[in-house]
């Protein structure tokens, strides 16, 4: 689809079932995101019971639209989709359960402004921090991250998170293939940003995972299968492309604006 001048945002939102969540996000939105914007509601079945809420939705809130994937089940495919059909200059990946990162939506768009490619949320560092969820799987996800910025040199300080913003021209240079296992798609696309030689940047945020419920698709098998896969495969290309890689990241913090915009090294 063509980009829409007018449109500066494409809030892109892959769902399952997300009916709660996802009626209280797109409030949350509605009243937050002062930027001209859309947001796509990602689905796979027919049946989603998100669409109910996408229904509801429409008439005071025109901006939102819902998206049939028909490419196959699984994150990577919601996103093919999504971003096939984005206007927006800019597109974000958002997650219906996470409450926290809605504040730093305005902090990610002025790093793209500011000539970011690609910018991450990060839950580990310059004041982030994450809350809810499985506590298993944040134990691992906070030391798979710390593991692997110490032994690739990986300048992003939680690749594992699912709140990403980046410039939709540039998806396809990314080449993603994680296969359908929860968000280990968003861990390839932060490790294969780097690799590419994108512009970074990344806000910190509180993460408050699943406030209103509903039901994780974590099942810690498989995940720690498919996560462990791109954490050894971007070992083994950081490895063979150090010695050429300069690439910084632009960190900006919203508790401090005095620092917005602070290039880490």
């Amino acid at each position: 689809m063509s980009r829409d001048a007018d449109t500066v945002l494409t809030i892109l939102m892959p769902v399952r079932n997300e009916g709660l969540n996802l009626k209280i996000m797109l409030k949350i939105l509605k009243a937050v995101v002062d930027v001209p914007h859309e947001v796509l509601v990602v689905f796979d079945q027919e049946g989603d019971e998100s669409l109910v809420v996408v229904g509801g939705m429409s008439p005071e809130y025109r901006r939102v639209r819902a998206v049939h994937n028909r490419l196959g089940r699984g994150i990577l495919n919601a996103l093919r989709t999504g971003v096939a059909e984005a206007r927006g200059k800019y597109v974000l990946i958002f997650a219906a359960d996470e409450v926290g990162p809605v504040l730093a939506i305005d902090d990610m768009i002025e790093l793209m402004e500011q000539g970011c490619d690609f910018v991450s949320c990060t839950r580990y560092a310059h004041g982030g921090r994450r809350l809810g969820g499985s506590w298993i799987g944040g134990i691992l996800s906070r030391i798979a991250n710390r593991m692997f910025c110490r032994l690739s040199g990986c300048q992003l300080t939680d690749a594992t998170t699912g709140i990403k913003m980046f410039r939709p021209e540039l998806f396809d240079r990314l080449h993603l293939e994680a296969r359908p296992i929860g968000w280990a798609v968003a861990f390839e696309m932060g490790i294969k940003a780097q690799l590419a030689g994108l512009t970074l940047g990344e806000v910190p945020i509180v993460s408050i995972d699943r406030l209103y419920g509903g039901k994780s698709t974590f099942v810690l098998g498989p995940w720690v299968a498919e996560y462990l896969r791109w954490f050894m495969w971007g070992l083994r290309q950081s490895f063979r492309s150090r010695s050429s890689r300069t690439t910084t990241v632009r960190v900006r913090i919203p508790s401090a604006t005095a620092m917005g915009g602070k290039v880490r090294m």
